[in-house]
C-alpha cells in the first residue's frame, strides 16, 4: 500500500506561477514511477508529467516549456513547478504512483494504482 500526500496548490493569477509537491509513503517501489495528473472542470483527466526510476521523465509535449520537476526528498517526493499560468490551467492536481512503466504508458492514468487526494489550483485572469 502506499499512500501520497499533496500539497502546494491554491490560487494564482494569469502568468503567475506554483510549485506543487507530493511525498510517497509505504511500500514505494524502487523502480517506480511519481506522477502528476490533473483534471479540469467537464474535463477527463489527463497526465501532466512525471518520474520514473527516479531518472525518466515524462511532461505533456504542450507543457514542457511551463513544466520543471525535481525530486527535493529523493525517490518518494515529486515537486512539480509549473509557470506562465493560464486559466485553462484551473482543476485539481493528483499526484499518482505505479510500478516501473515503459514511456508510452507514464501518462495514462489507467496504469496507476495509488492516488492522492488531490489538490485544487484556480488561475484567475
Amino acid at each position: 500500500q502506499v499512500t501520497l500526500v499533496e500539497s502546494g496548490g491554491g490560487s494564482v493569477k494569469s502568468g503567475g506561477s506554483l510549485t506543487l509537491s507530493c511525498t510517497a509513503s509505504g511500500d514505494t517501489a524502487y523502480d517506480g514511477c511519481l506522477t502528476w495528473f490533473r483534471q479540469a472542470p467537464g474535463k477527463e483527466r489527463e497526465g501532466v508529467a512525471g518520474i520514473c526510476g527516479g531518472y525518466y521523465t515524462s511532461i505533456r509535449d504542450l507543457l514542457q516549456a511551463r513544466v520543471t520537476l525535481s525530486q527535493p526528498g529523493g525517490k518518494d517526493t515529486l515537486d512539480l513547478r509549473f509557470s506562465g499560468l493560464t486559466p485553462e490551467d484551473t482543476g485539481m492536481y493528483f499526484c499518482a504512483a505505479s510500478e516501473w512503466l515503459s514511456k508510452d504508458r507514464r501518462l495514462d492514468d489507467n496504469q496507476y494504482a495509488y492516488w492522492g487526494q488531490g489538490i485544487q489550483v484556480t488561475v484567475s485572469s
